[in-house]
């Protein structure tokens, strides 16, 4: 089989692998980026709420809080250099029972632990204010969060990279690998198989990056944790859209609940819902919309019978297993990954597209050091 040698291999063309590609690319490395499917993105990177978060869930000093807080500061200013279409529409973080109100209080203390300052503490009253469909109790005021177009983000990132040399290879599976004393090979399969031997390598496979970590021989099975898919089901509405901002719950275990989401075009969805599943399985069951109305008259009582349809649906990588506490971000360099040459990224969920620049400084620096 047919062996090149390449300096830097990206695998997986998501949003935080094209990401680490144009930030590896512009710093003059030679980068390759390796995707199984035929296109960028098709997987969680296309199948999320598209938002801008603004760094308030995640514990202080965490890399999640750190790279999502960095990741929004650098989205919005990269959004309106690079002409990609978002909407800095802020989002209400709702209590709708009073005993909600004393969780909703340290949720703005911590984002003010993370350097979040601007929540705004509003009742009521002043919550319907700004939003005349939404009954609560009180609500969080968050104006830094917005939505994004992913994929024009991730086109916009895949450009970058290509402008400064890198390429992208589609169809092009790792199928297995080996550290060797002379770099990280790896044997590609699809059309051409081949064997690439990389001086550096980033597995940005998100779904598939523990499974992909577990074939590179002279990988510690130790540093590889294990997986879990939680899946998130979304639903569209009917009918006009009462609302011109973000609607959250408070925030559940495995996630942030049934929120409102807008998409850049201003069509209302909501999800997405928890559900643990064994396998990658995109379809949306009809039957889940019974518990996303009681779920969402909690705080939008207006939502009328049958108004919900099947949207799409989403697979979060997660590192944590059912009933489990959320987990940062796992992002391992060399030395802890044990591999000369090779970053790690576990558990890249939520807020990895608001923290995918971030992410990707992260990685350049990882490298080198």
């Amino acid at each position: 089989m047919e062996e090149a040698a390449i300096e830097t291999v990206v695998i997986g063309a998501g949003v935080v692998g094209l990401a680490c590609a144009r930030a590896l690319a512009m710093a003059g490395r030679e980068v390759i980026v390796l995707e199984a499917a035929d296109a960028i993105g098709t997987e969680t990177s296309s199948r999320n709420s598209e938002v801008i978060h603004a760094g308030i869930y995640y514990p202080a000093g965490s890399l999640k809080a750190l790279t999502c807080v960095a990741g929004k500061h650098a989205l919005y200013a990269y959004c309106d250099s690079h002409g990609v279409p978002y909407n800095n529409c802020g989002k209400l973080i709702v209590a709708t029972e009073e005993d909600q109100a004393q969780g909703l209080q340290s949720i703005i203390e911590k984002a003010a632990d993370n350097g979040v300052e601007d929540l705004e503490w509003l009742d009521g009253d002043q919550a319907a204010a700004l939003e005349p469909a939404l009954s609560c109790r009180a609500a969080a005021l968050s104006p830094s969060t917005g939505i994004v177009d992913s994929h024009s983000l991730m086109l916009a990132y895949q450009g970058d990279a290509e402008d400064h040399g890198a390429m992208l290879a589609f169809n092009s599976p790792v199928l297995r690998g080996e550290a060797r004393s002379d770099g990280i090979a790896l044997q590609i399969g699809g059309d051409t198989p081949m064997t690439l031997l990389a001086k550096q390598v980033v597995n940005a496979a998100g779904l598939h990056a523990q499974t992909l970590a577990a074939r590179i021989d002279g990988v510690p099975s130790q540093t590889i944790p294990p997986t879990f898919y939680c899946k998130g089901s979304y639903f569209t509405v009917s009918g006009k859209n009462p609302f011109a901002r973000l609607i959250y719950p408070m925030p559940q275990d495995a996630g942030l609940g049934v929120h409102v989401t807008l998409d850049i075009g201003g069509q209302l969805r909501f999800g997405p819902d928890i559900e643990w599943v064994d396998s990658l399985d995109y379809e949306v069951d009809p039957g889940r919309a019974d518990s996303f109305y009681a779920a969402i008259r909690a705080y939008w009582p207006g939502l009328q019978d049958g108004a919900l349809a099947p949207g799409y649906a989403g697979i979060r990588p997660k590192i944590a297993k059912p009933g489990g506490k959320n987990l940062d971000f796992m992002v391992l360099g060399p030395e802890e990954s044990g591999v000369e040459g090779l970053v790690q990224m576990f558990g890249i969920e939520s807020p990895g597209l608001t923290a995918s620049l971030a992410l990707a400084d992260h990685v350049r620096d990882l490298l080198a050091a």
